[in-house]
C-alpha cells in the first residue's frame, strides 16, 4: 500500500503530540514534516520527548508545503492559526484534516469554495472521539421525541473557547429535527447574569471549566414524568486518534468540505 505523506501542525501540543504518535504507529502513514512556530530549522527528534524521527520542523506552513511533498495536513492548533493553515494547505494542493474548533460560518463557506475550486477534500471535526460523535447522533435521534433539552459540556481549564465546538455542533444537529422553542417558565429571570447559560434556539448550553477534566458532555432531555441523559467522556487525548485516522483515510477520497465526523460515520 502506498504510504500517505503527512504533515502535523502543533506537534508539541497535547493533541498534536498524540497525532505524531498515531502517524508513527500506522504502517501506511509517513510523517514528512511538522510545523511549530518556535522551532523552525530543527529536526523533530531534537524536541524533547516527542519523537525519535529526524523529520524537519518548519515555522511557516507555506514554506513547509512548498518544500515537502505531502498528501494530508493534520492541524490541531487554534482557530486563527488553523484557518490560516487550512487555507494555505488547500491552495497548495494538500488535503487538511482539522481538529480545531471555533470556525465561523464565513470561514466554512470560504473553505467550501476553495475545496470546489481546487477539487480537494477537507475534513473539519469539532470532536474526533468516535464516542462523542455517536453521542451527537443519538441526541439528534432523541430530540425528535424530547424537544426540551439542555447541554452541559465540561472541559479542562485551559480550553479557550466556550461553549465547545462539540456542544455547538450538537445543538445545530438537534435544531435540524427540533422546532425552535423557548424552554422553561415564560417569566423566568436570571438573578445572576449567565445562570441559564448560552441560548441556542431556546436550548441552553452550559460550560464547565476545571482542572482534572479532559473533554466531557451530557445532553439532558426532559418530558412529563421522565428524563433521558446521553453522556460521553474522554479520559485522555488518545481517545481522539481513532477519529483522526478515519478522517485521514477518508479525506483522500473526497473533493469537498466535510464539517463533522458524523458525516463519515455510517
Amino acid at each position: 500500500m502506498e504510504k500517505t505523506r503527512i504533515v502535523v501542525a502543533g506537534p508539541r501540543g497535547r493533541m498534536g503530540s498524540e497525532a505524531v504518535k498515531l502517524v508513527e504507529r500506522t504502517e501506511h502513514y509517513e510523517l514528512v514534516a511538522v510545523v511549530d512556530h518556535k522551532h523552525g530549522g530543527k529536526k523533530l527528534n531534537e524536541l524533547d520527548g516527542i519523537s525519535s524521527l529526524p523529520v524537519p520542523v518548519y515555522d511557516n506552513m507555506t514554506v513547509c508545503l512548498t518544500e515537502v511533498k505531502a498528501d494530508v495536513l493534520i492541524d490541531l492548533t487554534t482557530p486563527e492559526i488553523g484557518m490560516e493553515h487550512t487555507r494555505t494547505a488547500l491552495q497548495l494542493g494538500v488535503r487538511p484534516v482539522v481538529g480545531t474548533t471555533g470556525f465561523t460560518e464565513e470561514n466554512l463557506r470560504e473553505l467550501e469554495d476553495l475545496c470546489k475550486e481546487k477539487d480537494l477534500g477537507c475534513i473539519i471535526a469539532p470532536n474526533f472521539a468516535v464516542g462523542a460523535v455517536l453521542m451527537m447522533k443519538f441526541s439528534q435521534l432523541a430530540a425528535r421525541y424530547f424537544p426540551d433539552v439542555e447541554i452541559i459540556e465540561l472541559h479542562h481549564d485551559q480550553k479557550l473557547d466556550a461553549p465547545s465546538g462539540t456542544a455547538v455542533k450538537t445543538a445545530q444537529m438537534i435544531s435540524q429535527v427540533r422546532t425552535e422553542k423557548n424552554q422553561g417558565h415564560p417569566n423566568e429571570k436570571e438573578t445572576l447574569q449567565g445562570a441559564r447559560g448560552a441560548n441556542f434556539e431556546g436550548m441552553h448550553i452550559h460550560s464547565v471549566r476545571l482542572p482534572g477534566l479532559i473533554a466531557h458532555q451530557q445532553v439532558m432531555f426532559g418530558s412529563n414524568g421522565q428524563t433521558l441523559t446521553i453522556r460521553h467522556d474522554s479520559y485522555n487525548r488518545e481517545s481522539f486518534m481513532s477519529g483522526v485516522k478515519l478522517a485521514v483515510d477518508t479525506v483522500k477520497n473526497v473533493n469537498t468540505l466535510i464539517y463533522g465526523l458524523e458525516n463519515i460515520i455510517d
